[in-house]
């Protein structure tokens, strides 16, 4: 018996790329992102969903509602796993500030060792989306469920099931809007989409 997982990133909100929102409240999707979360629903329409679970995060949220409407789910079920990783005194920042930090530097070449200001590894982030989709694959065999969250979450999740260090996320995109496909069952895991537009 097996479950799938649909891992959607969450839309654009407005200046993405441009600065590290990481925790902060009160980001929300642009109009271009509102268009993709449409775009999601009547893509994600084409497959049977049996739940949505989603970040704490309102980009999340409304990038969840769309695809909830369109599966005709009731319910999407906020879970803290999903969240994006916290980031601490860097969220908020620009890039071009935190390119000057040496402690975001050591982050990014060195992702497998190196913590956020808030203390948390990408091993912490790992853990925790893999340890739900173990726990919802208990709960929802033989069914499909998405999970809305955030780049570096879905990279944890892809490099588990690849075998890969987490510090090798950098080898492959997750773009806004974007729906990376995950089977799992007794005999594990395996990728079967990365990364597609809706």
């Amino acid at each position: 018996m097996t479950t799938t997982f649909f891992l959607i990133r969450h839309a654009a909100h407005d200046n993405v790329g441009s600065y590290l929102a990481g925790r902060m409240a009160g980001v929300c999707l642009g109009e271009a992102g509102k268009a993709q979360a449409e775009q999601l629903g009547g893509r994600m329409a084409r497959e049977t969903i049996a739940a949505i679970l989603c970040s704490p995060r309102e980009r999340t949220q409304e990038t969840a509602v769309p695809i909830a409407l369109a599966c005709g789910v009731g319910e999407i079920a906020i879970r803290a796993e999903l969240d994006e990783i916290d980031f601490g005194d860097w969220s908020g920042k620009t890039f071009d500030e935190l390119n000057g930090d040496a402690s975001w530097r050591a982050w990014n070449d060195q992702r497998q060792e190196a913590r956020t200001p808030s203390g948390e590894t990408m091993l912490d982030v790992q853990e925790r989306i893999v340890s739900l989709m173990n726990g919802v694959r208990e709960l929802r065999q033989n069914q499909c469920v998405a999970l809305i969250s955030h780049a570096d979450v879905i990279k944890a999740a892809v490099c588990k099931v690849l075998g890969l260090p987490v510090g090798d996320c950098f080898r492959f995109d997750i773009d806004p809007a974007s729906i990376t496909t995950i089977v799992s069952g007794d005999w594990g895991s395996k990728l079967l989409r990365l990364n597609e537009a809706a």
